[in-house]
This record gives structure tokens, sequence and C-alpha cells, in this order.
């Protein structure tokens, strides 16, 4: 049966109204487009639900009953939309993320300023720590989930992948790798190279995939995290290899990014929870509204 909620409405309409004008008048449409909505639902459910007269319409023993039940429906569904809206200006409580630096700054701030305008009762805290860390502090239920390029591999994690995304070569303008399409792992040896401490993720990511690869780079300086050896490279102490999310979004004055090859190492960032749990009704929203910002499935990063 194909009937639709603007076909009960404009019923109903009629039913209160008594006439076709002032009920055409309240729902905005012709009387013709209200006089063949009406034929529609008549001929749709087998029976006559007016008897019309040149001066009023009445409704039939069957129209009434009808009515009566189309306004019960009415009044249900626009009570559950109430209710939903109802529901995200009420939604309280706490959410507490963890994420990897480099991921905040490309994914956090549009997705908390929506969440907020949307849900302004959930406080939201968001856990800014290593990649080691944000996965410790999932497993150990101490954030309700993260945001890290750990944890596929643990069985007691969920991981959904969101973006995949290369290791580039972070330098300045004015170095001469700096103008190059690519450059390869190998070249990076002639220069002063800085990465970081074996203790990071990113480094246990780097070292995987270049096991075996000849001729990588010596470092002459190791620093903890990722954004502070980026730092170091605008200061022009140097190049790295860092994941492009931890470059500076857009132009910047004095830094450059170059694709790695030979090979190409990549990290793919996702989502990740304790396998099983269910998440608070704020902790879900937000999961969802981050999964929704990366468009629910792996994307290349920029």
């Amino acid at each position: 049966m194909n009937l639709e909620l603007s076909d009960l409405r404009a019923f109903v309409a009629i039913a209160e109204r008594g006439n076709f004008r002032a009920a055409a008048e309240e729902i905005h449409l012709s009387q013709s487009a209200l006089s063949r909505r009406i034929a529609k639902m008549e001929s749709t459910l087998g029976v006559r639900l007016l008897d019309r007269t040149t001066r009023r319409v009445d409704l039939t023993a069957f129209g009434r009953d009808f009515a009566r039940k189309a306004r019960e429906l009415l009044n249900d569904f626009d009570g559950s939309l109430r209710g939903l809206a109802d529901g995200a200006t009420r939604l309280g409580g706490e959410v507490t993320l963890a994420c990897v630096p480099s991921a905040v700054r490309h994914f956090l701030p549009e997705v908390l300023r929506q969440f907020h305008e949307t849900y302004p009762r959930v406080l939201i805290r968001v856990m800014d720590t290593g990649a080691s860390d944000v996965l410790s502090s999932v497993v150990r239920a101490e954030a309700d989930f993260g945001l890290n390029y750990l944890g596929a591999q643990e069985d007691t994690i969920e991981f959904e992948p969101i973006l995949k995304e290369p290791f580039v070569l972070a330098c300045r303008h004015e170095h001469p790798l700096a103008k190059r399409t690519e450059v390869k792992w190998c070249e990076l040896k002639e220069y002063d190279f800085m990465t970081v401490a074996k203790a990071s993720g990113n480094r246990f990511v780097l070292d995987l995939a270049l096991a075996g690869t000849p001729d990588l780079p010596r470092s002459f300086c190791e620093v903890r995290h990722v954004m502070s050896v980026v730092s170091l490279v605008e200061a022009g102490l140097g190049i790295a290899a860092v994941p492009r999310l931890a470059m500076p979004p857009g132009a910047h004055p004095l830094l450059t990014s170059v694709p790695l090859v030979e090979p190409e190492v990549t990290r793919t960032v996702g989502l990740i929870r304790r396998r099983g749990l269910v998440l608070s009704s704020a902790a879900q929203q937000l999961y969802d509204t981050i999964l929704e910002f990366a468009g629910g499935k792996p994307r290349s990063g920029r």
C-alpha cells in the first residue's frame, strides 16, 4: 500500500477543516492538487473517504475511523521527532578520546566544533599523546576510544581504518631536495638527518617497513615526538622522514614535503576501541561523527 505521510496530513486537514479550500491553504497545496491526493488515497484504499457537496465535505463512516487512526499515527510520528531533537539537546556526560598529536590537528578541530554545536552539554577530554600510550589508554579503559595508527594487530582491539597516508621528506624550501618530485631513501644519507626515537610508534612503523633496505640515512638527532622533529626541521637543523599529517596544512613559509620512494612507506590511521565494548551514547556519537568526517572508509592522506 503506497500511502505517504503527506497524504495522511492532507486527509486530516480536510477532516478538521471541513472543506477543500481551508485545508489546501493550511498545507500549502492548490485545491486541485489536494483533490488528486485524496482521490489517490481512496483508490489505494478501495473505499470512499469523503462525501462531497457544493457547500462542505463530510466524512464517510470509514473516513471517520481512518481520520482517527491517521491522527494517532501522525501524533506518534511528530512526537518521536521531537523526542529525538530533545534528546540531542539533553545528551550530556563525558567522552575521553585518546589521539596521536598529528591526528588531532587533522581530524579534531572541525569534528569537535560540529559535535559541540549538536551536543553542548557533553564534556570532551582529549588525551593527545604518543601512539603506544593511546593504545594503552584504550586497552586499560582510561579512554573510551582512540585515534591511532597502532592497534590493528591487537586481539583485544577493534580497528576501523579511516585514512592511509605516506611518509614524506620534511625539509626547508631552500634545501637541495625541496624541488624534487620524489626522493629515494638512499639519497637521504648525504644530508643531516633527524628522526624519532625507538620508543615512538612512528619509528616502529619505519623500522618494520625499511628492514632490509640498503643505504639508509644515519640520524644525528633523535626526539620522542614527530611534531618535535618537524619543529627542528623548521629551525634549519636538518631533514626528517615524517607522516604527511605531521606537516603543517597548506602552504608554509619555510617547510615543504617531498614523497619518499624505494620503498614507499605508509601508515593507516584508524579508530580503535576495545573489542565488544558498547560505548556510551555520547562516546558513540563522537565516534560516529569522526567516522562520518573521514568518509566512513580509508582514504588517501593529502
